[in-house]
């Protein structure tokens, strides 16, 4: 595999910036700096920010991995000298895009951005530093001096930055709405979050839930308390990326400083990958479903056999048996189990298994049923038959919301010709555009939203004409 290469050099002030456009390993990297209104400007240092997805930042992380001496003076000397030419007051971010394919070079990197403001992953700096980036914001608009000179900034150890969406990533990393039933962090890392248990994710702003900042003297610990920082949350009420953050954690090449903007999108699949989970997860997930436990669950009547219900998860069909209050034999194929609930408080719930008491967080939401024990966590969908008739009826002829949102465009109307895949309607939620295509080749024969509609999740949207 080959690419072509211009190479040139990150000044400022002229018309010779490069901006390279054909890089085999792109890295993001910003330079936190500070000014005052005295024309004294200082950086922090450096994060790299090149686990993206859809151009939004994941993973962050200070330093930068595989920085050298002489990059990281030529790095930081650019982003000092751009807000020095502006006469630069307050905290900013010069970002830059670098060729990371040979290792870090001072002469592949060019300039991108300049963010004027304190940055989302502002805590990871914070760590290292041992600053607070707030309190300098406050002394320099109130008309101080920088606290510090650049010479008495310090680099301290590592810290990474992970932000915590309810977001369904095997789905495309579609926003996802529910209320917050449970929401505990971890100790051990540092937690910025502007939610509380109750609170509700709602279609109208970000869906970021929190963010995890773990700091250590090397690399390699701050990764793996990161790692089980994630492992350890616990939030039950809405779909949340926590999994696919733990996976990039354990990834062997963001382990091994292998980093670049297309690590995601090129190792997706293994990342999202769900091991097969234990029957048990499924038998919860069964026993939810159904409504259960709950006061009036066992009311019913049977001739010689426990009472027993039906439920089908992710195609799979589930038999619930209710063997005596709040005792269950749940089987599937040729795998059954037996279990006590001996107690459920909300998603709380403390089963007896095998004569094994242990913990649980089980909840149902949106057509899925949550299951959570130790380092599993699983989600099923669960088998509407009445949503299987009507989608049985009309077969590919309809486009339906995937999500509560606002309909930002339409682009088709009624008796419009439209082949597979042609983009119908613009779908705004939680700060993102979804476009919704067509599902085959037809006729358009109504439009059932308008531009600036809010419509929930599951409504119908656009109808095609039956094929003959």
């Amino acid at each position: 595999m080959s690419a072509s290469r211009r190479e040139g050099s990150a000044s400022f002030g002229n018309s010779d910036v490069l901006v390279e456009k054909y890089i085999l390993s792109p890295r993001h990297i910003e330079v936190q700096v500070f000014g005052d209104n005295f024309g004294n400007v200082v950086h922090l240092f450096e994060r790299d920010c090149s686990l993206q997805r859809r151009h939004q930042k994941v993973i962050e992380e200070a330093p930068a991995p595989g920085m050298t001496d002489e990059m990281r003076s030529a790095m930081t000397s650019a982003a000092v000298k751009a807000a020095q030419s502006i006469g630069y007051s307050g905290a900013g971010t010069v970002e830059f895009i670098v060729d990371g394919s040979d290792g870090l070079h001072p002469d592949r990197f060019w300039f991108m951005e300049m963010n004027t403001r304190l940055q989302v992953e502002h805590p990871v700096t914070e760590a290292i530093t041992g600053l607070d980036l707030v309190e300098w914001q406050l002394r320099v608009a109130s008309g101080e001096t920088l606290p510090l000179a650049q010479d008495a900034i310090t680099l301290n150890g590592h810290a990474f930055e992970a932000r915590i969406y309810a977001e369904d990533v095997p789905a495309g990393f579609l926003p996802s709405i529910g209320t917050l039933e449970r929401l505990r962090f971890p100790g051990g890392v540092r937690v910025d979050s502007g939610v509380r248990q109750g609170d509700e994710i709602s279609p109208w702003y970000d869906p970021m839930i929190a963010k995890l900042t773990s700091h250590a003297a090397t690399r390699e610990t701050a990764l793996a308390e990161m790692r089980v920082a994630l492992e350890q949350m616990d939030i039950a009420g809405t779909i949340t990326n926590t999994a696919f953050l733990a996976a990039l954690c354990a990834h062997k090449g963001f382990k091994a400083e292998q980093v670049d903007t297309g690590l995601i999108e090129r190792d997706l699949k293994g990342l999202i990958a769900v091991p097969e989970a234990p029957f048990l997860a499924g038998a919860l997930a069964a026993i939810v479903a159904l409504g259960l436990p709950n006061d009036n669950a066992h009311s019913g009547f049977t001739i010689w056999g426990p009472l027993a219900r039906i439920v089908v998860l992710d195609g799979v069909e589930y038999r619930v048996e209710t063997l005596v209050a709040n005792r269950f034999a749940v089987r599937c194929g040729d795998k059954a189990v037996e279990l006590d609930i001996l107690a459920a408080n909300g998603p709380d719930w403390r089963l007896r298994v095998e004569g094994k008491v242990q913990s649980a967080l089980v909840w149902r939401s949106n057509g899925l049923a949550f299951v959570r024990f130790g380092l599993t966590r699983v989600e099923f969908g669960i088998h509407d038959p009445m949503q299987e008739a009507g989608g049985a009826q009309a077969g590919g002829d309809v486009v339906l919301a995937p999500m509560p949102g606002l309909v930002q465009r339409v682009m088709i109307s009624a008796g419009d010709v439209v082949k597979q895949g042609d983009p119908l309607m613009v779908l705004e939620a939680m700060k993102m555009e979804h476009a919704l295509v067509a599902p085959r080749d037809g006729m358009v024969e109504a439009v059932l939203a308008v531009q600036g509609a809010q419509v929930d999740a599951g409504v119908l949207l656009v109808r095609l004409e039956q094929e003959p």
